[in-house]
């Protein structure tokens, strides 16, 4: 491959381009009217417009994506993550114009993109799975039945997406009809498929996930898990590797069956595959993310493997070049997904100018992003401004480097999580690793973040007062005396 494109904006498409330029490859950048002036546009060594702000007139237009690709003479399309990247007929269409999808072939995207077909291919490998529905159903009082069956709680999942869209958890049987309903109405309105699935619900459980590589040879491993229990609206805000909780023989083991539901679709390409698991260790296979993950910067820094790079070369037909036992963890990371949103008014989306954008620096930080002090957050697209990693030796060097991280990063002009995000680190639940993925619900309200900074600032005002003690002490303010300064005794 001699050039890329890289369908995608933003941060994901800026961090894929920087691996491309780094294997020598020419990096090409798509983008709409609203993303003229990103930063990955400008990195890029071309650039293409594909339309209007809005994804359905631009980043999602994957047949003109296609046409202009062929113009310039692509090799390969990176879709990087959302939008197209698991998008089967994009995958298809793509092959068939004579350029590579550095992805999975469509076969796995397809499979895995259903949760029930998902659960059926991989039911010949033993694989713990939730009590639930093995069909999509719309019929409500066919549903309802078989809730009652399996007993409360229980969570209703939209069949064709993910996200937490088409998602809802009823813990009454007295609530389930209207849940079903806004569960059906969401699953049509997000996927154009209303059908859904019933699973009982699992409480307390930790969402943890395995990432996964395999190459067209034959070859298949795995890079360990990731913690990504603490969400809102059942989606991650904060993640780590490795999880606190598993232990070597528990994570050799879900890394063996994430490795076969990879292989029970015939899988190429880095994937990740999801778990759920309960206070007693036991895990449940939940789902297979056929892409990149957003949080795969904490298995790229325990395993030093870059992740893109092993996609681009699986997808040029090179065998994987490490084996499972040439992989160890070395080290700790954790990773602060940074959002334009407001933690005060239920994370809802804040969009405006970056009025100041400081980005924080170390050794043991990393910081993937997409803006720049001065540039909009349009309120066309996800909301993520950036993805905060930090590392250490070990769990609690980690966290002490994200505080570190976060104290250093200045964003005026939108409201963002990082606030939030240093509530998480510090919080007892967190730090001690005793945490579900219910940890929003159970601990976080808006005022927990005011009483933070006000005693944050009580803490600067008591320490600007020391400071000031102490120099007043040593440096008096000097005396007249005649013509020439003297120091006051």
């Amino acid at each position: 491959m001699k050039k890329i494109l890289v369908a995608n904006r933003g941060e994901i498409a800026l961090r894929v381009m920087r691996t491309i330029r780094d294997m020598g490859i020419k990096t090409v950048a798509v983008y709409s009217e609203a993303d003229r002036e990103a930063p990955h546009v400008r990195f890029a060594d071309e650039a293409i417009c594909l339309g209007p702000p809005p994804s359905n007139q631009s980043y999602l237009l994957g047949d003109k994506i296609i046409e202009e690709a062929k113009k310039i003479g692509v090799d390969g399309i990176h879709p990087g993550y959302g939008f197209l990247s698991e998008n089967a007929s994009f995958a298809n269409a793509v092959e068939a114009a004579g350029i590579t999808f550095i992805g999975p072939r469509s076969h796995a995207i397809e499979v895995m993109g259903s949760k029930l077909a998902a659960k059926e291919a991989v039911s010949n490998y033993n694989i713990p799975m939730v009590p639930g529905l093995d069909h999509a159903i719309v019929d409500i009082e066919e549903a309802k039945v078989f809730a009652q069956k399996i007993g409360f709680p229980i969570l209703i999942k939209a069949s064709a997406g993910g996200g937490g869209k088409g998602m809802r958890m009823v813990e009454k049987e007295e609530e389930f009809v209207e849940q079903m309903e806004r569960a059906i109405s969401e699953a049509t309105s997000a996927f154009g498929d209303g059908s859904v699935f019933l699973e009982k619900y699992i409480t307390s459980p930790r969402h943890i996930e395995i990432q996964v590589l395999a190459d067209n040879h034959g070859n298949y491993l795995h890079l360990f898990e990731r913690e990504c229990s603490v969400q809102r609206r059942h989606q991650k805000v904060v993640e780590e590797a490795p999880s606190a909780i598993l232990t070597p023989e528990l994570r050799a083991k879900m890394g063996e069956d994430a490795v076969n539901v990879a292989k029970a679709c015939d899988y190429t390409g880095a994937g990740t595959v999801e778990f759920l698991v309960d206070e007693d260790l036991n895990y449940y296979f939940l789902e297979m993310n056929t892409r990149l993950q957003v949080e795969h910067p904490v298995t790229e820094w325990i395993t030093g493997i870059d992740l893109v790079e092993q996609q681009i070369k699986i997808a040029r037909n090179e065998p994987l070049a490490i084996q499972q036992e040439d992989l160890e963890i070395k080290g700790h990371a954790v990773e602060l997904r940074v959002y334009a949103e407001d933690p005060r008014n239920n994370f809802l989306p804040s969009v405006g100018e970056l009025l100041k954008y400081k980005r924080p620096s170390g050794a043991n930080i990393r910081l993937d992003d997409g803006y720049d002090e001065g540039m909009q957050i349009p309120i066309y697209y996800d909301p993520m401004i950036s993805k905060l990693i930090a590392y250490g030796n070990n769990r609690e060097a980690a966290i002490q480097h994200m505080l570190e991280a976060i104290n250093q990063y200045e964003i005026e002009g939108v409201a963002t999580t990082l606030a939030f995000g240093r509530y998480v680190f510090q919080h007892e639940a967190f730090t001690s690793g005793k945490f579900d993925t219910h940890f929003v619900k159970k601990y976080f309200t808006p005022e927990v973040l005011e009483a933070d900074e006000k005693e944050g600032a009580a803490i600067a005002a008591e320490l600007a007062t020391k400071i000031f003690n102490d120099h007043a002490e040593h440096l008096q303010v000097p005396a007249v005396n005649g013509g020439g300064w003297q120091r006051k005794r």
